[in-house]
C-alpha cells in the first residue's frame, strides 16, 4: 500500500448472509474492534439489512455499502434497487460486476459499466470488480481478461469521477475456493491494472485509485498481501462475517 498516494480500504462483503437482527449484532461486534483503524473500514450488505447496518453503525468509523444497483432511476425492473434509493438511506458505497452477478445472474461488461455511471451520477462510490477466471489464467490471458474489463467497465467514467471508483482485483478462481493469489500475484495484476489506468487517464489518476484484492483474503494471509505497494486493501468475504477476522484485516492495513 502507499498511504501517501491513496486511501487504503477495507470492504466486507457480506454476499447473501445475516439477518437484519444477526447484521446488528455483527457490526455491534466488529465496531469497538476497529474503532482506531488507519484505513477506510466499510461492509456491504444484503439489501434488507441496509437500514439496520445504517443504524447501527451511525457514530462510528465504518461505512455501509450495497452489493448491487440498477442504473435506471425507477421503473418496471422487478426485483432491482435504484441509486436514488441507496442514497437516500445512507448508502456510501456499491459493489459492482462481481464474479457471482456475472457468473449467475447475466451482469456483463456493458451492465456493469451502466451501473457503474449510474453509481458515479447518484454519488456512490462504485467498487467495480474484475477477474480472470481459471481457465483464462492457464491459458495465459489474464492481461488480456483484465484490459478489457477495465476498458469497457470504466467507458466513458471521466477522470474526475475516477477519483470516486475503487477497483478490486478478484480472480475468480480464488474465490471461495480456500485458494488465494500468490502476493507477488496479486501485486503483479494489480500493477497491472493501474498501468491500465495509466494508459487510460494519466499517471497521476491512476496513483490515486484505490486497488483492492478480493480472493479469499484473509486474517492469516492479509499482512502478505498488504504489504504489496499496488495492494491498496481487500474486498473480504467469508472473513468479513467473523468479527475478529475482519478487524484482524483492518489491523494488517493500518499498519
Amino acid at each position: 500500500m502507499d498511504k501517501a498516494k491513496r486511501t487504503a480500504i477495507i470492504a466486507g462483503n457480506w454476499k447473501m448472509n445475516k439477518t437484519p437482527k444477526e447484521a446488528t449484532a455483527l457490526l455491534n461486534a466488529i465496531a469497538p474492534l476497529v474503532a482506531d483503524a488507519d484505513c477506510e473500514v466499510i461492509a456491504c450488505v444484503p439489501y434488507v439489512d441496509l437500514a439496520a447496518a445504517i443504524e447501527a453503525t451511525e457514530g462510528t468509523n465504518i461505512k455501509i455499502g450495497a452489493e448491487n444497483c440498477h442504473w435506471a432511476e425507477s421503473g418496471a425492473f422487478t426485483g432491482e434497487i435504484s441509486t436514488g434509493m441507496l442514497k437516500e438511506i445512507g448508502v456510501e458505497y456499491v459493489v459492482l460486476g462481481h464474479s457471482e452477478r456475472r457468473q449467475y445472474f447475466g451482469e456483463t461488461d456493458e451492465t456493469v459499466n451502466k451501473r457503474t455511471k449510474a453509481a458515479l451520477a447518484a454519488g456512490l462510490k462504485p467498487i467495480v470488480c474484475v477477474g480472470e477466471l481459471l481457465w483464462e489464467r492457464e491459458c495465459n490471458i489474464t492481461e488480456e481478461v483484465i484490459a478489457r474489463q477495465i476498458k469497457l467497465d470504466l467507458w466513458d467514467v471521466t477522470e474526475e469521477e475516477l477519483k470516486n471508483v475503487v477497483i478490486a482485483y478478484e480472480p475468480v478462481w480464488a474465490i471461495g475456493t480456500g485458494k488465494t493469489a500468490t502476493a507477488d500475484q496479486a501485486e503483479e495484476v494489480c500493477a497491472f491494472i493501474r498501468a491500465q489506468l495509466a494508459k487510460l487517464y494519466n499517471q497521476e489518476a491512476a496513483d490515486a485509485v484505490t486497488i483492492q484484492y478480493g480472493g479469499s483474503m484473509n486474517d492469516g494471509n492479509a499482512d502478505e498481501l498488504l504489504s504489496k505497494v499496488n495492494v491498496d486493501g481487500g474486498l473480504i468475504g467469508g472473513a468479513s462475517l467473523v468479527a475478529e477476522k475482519f478487524a484482524a484485516i483492518v489491523k494488517a492495513a493500518s499498519k
